[in-house]
């Protein structure tokens, strides 16, 4: 070797969210060529099958000036970390680098895996289960317990939608999100019908797959319609439903209730008379469905005319 040549170090990025031992063919030849491969972190996924690949692996990270020396005479040091990177090191080499005090070597970021879309999910699910058996008020909480916030939630997800910034719709998402994952690992505590946050995943793929012939099958659908047409057909196949109205869930609020059956009628093409009343349910109900036929949602819109009216409110408050 060269005693003048300045080396190579090689900051190999390796996720936790894949499988271990699936690295690129790349990462795998830069670390059967290494002259040292070093890890600081004693629980990093990759170290067993590195091992098992006959791959030496050091377990400690000298500072930014150690390993830099340790490069001379042309010799190669990858640092094995995960996907977020080595930080105090990578500003260690850069300090050293502007300083000018020494030769640096050739400095490489090699990924050695990547994030697939949805990774992070990964993250959820072990973080929540930490909490679910740390925590004192998650660990005691059941479905029961939980069920007005999941109403709250989709309220707020509602409003954000409507209403809010970007960050307040990702914020929003993010909490209907810990509704589903927080109730799929208290399933799993069940003593008698155990699933787990897999299952209902795998549950709504096949529901997809299912309803959606057009995309994965040999169905075809032109429009909107056709597809909404298609989907109320097999759900009222798989769910053996002796009625359009099945599954419509009365407890929801008056508005949408309303409209959605009106909604259901349509799609079946019922010609249904309203009930007649003098009270203002019937009027409402009117209205409601009439706002359905018109392709408005009124439920939104009474919503709308609501925020309306608590600005006026406001108004007049801060004229007074």
């Amino acid at each position: 070797m060269n005693a003048e040549a300045p080396g190579r170090i090689v900051l190999l990025t390796a996720s936790h969210r894949v499988a271990p031992g699936l690295l690129s063919w790349p990462a795998w030849q830069t670390l059967h060529a290494a002259d040292r491969v070093l890890c600081g972190e004693p629980g990093q996924p990759q170290l067993p099958y590195l091992r098992e690949a006959g791959i030496t692996v050091e377990p400690a990270v000298p500072d930014a000036e150690e390993l830099v020396a340790s490069c001379a005479g042309g010799r190669t040091v990858v640092v094995l970390t995960g996907g977020e990177g080595n930080q105090p090191l990578t500003d260690g080499l850069a300090r050293l680098a502007g300083s000018g005090r020494v030769q640096m070597p050739d400095l490489e970021l090699l990924p050695g895996s990547y994030d697939l879309p949805g990774a992070r999910l990964l993250d959820l699910v072990q973080v929540m289960d930490r909490i679910r058996i740390e925590c004192p008020w998650t660990s005691q909480k059941t479905h029961k317990g939980l069920a007005e916030y999941a109403i709250e939630e989709a309220y707020e997800l509602v409003e954000a939608i409507e209403d809010g910034t970007r960050e307040e719709l990702r914020e929003e998402l993010g909490d209907v999100l810990l509704q589903v994952v927080f109730h799929a690992r208290i399933a799993e505590e069940d003593e008698q019908e155990p699933f787990s946050v897999d299952d209902v995943a795998a549950t709504l793929v096949e529901k997809l797959i299912h309803r959606h012939p057009h995309v994965f099958g040999d169905e075809t659908a032109e429009t909107p319609e056709d597809v909404h047409a298609h989907w109320l057909r097999t759900k009222a196949i798989e769910k053996q439903r002796e009625s359009v109205t099945d599954g419509v869930p009365l407890g929801q609020p008056a508005l949408a209730l309303a409209a959605k059956l009106a909604g259901r009628a349509r799609t079946a093409a019922l010609d249904v008379p309203l009930p007649e009343g003098d009270g203002i349910g019937y009027r409402l109900l009117a209205l409601a469905v009439r706002a359905q036929e018109d392709g408005t949602d009124p439920e939104a819109a009474l919503r709308a005319a609501g925020r309306a009216y608590r600005d006026a409110i406001r108004a007049a408050e801060g004229n007074g």
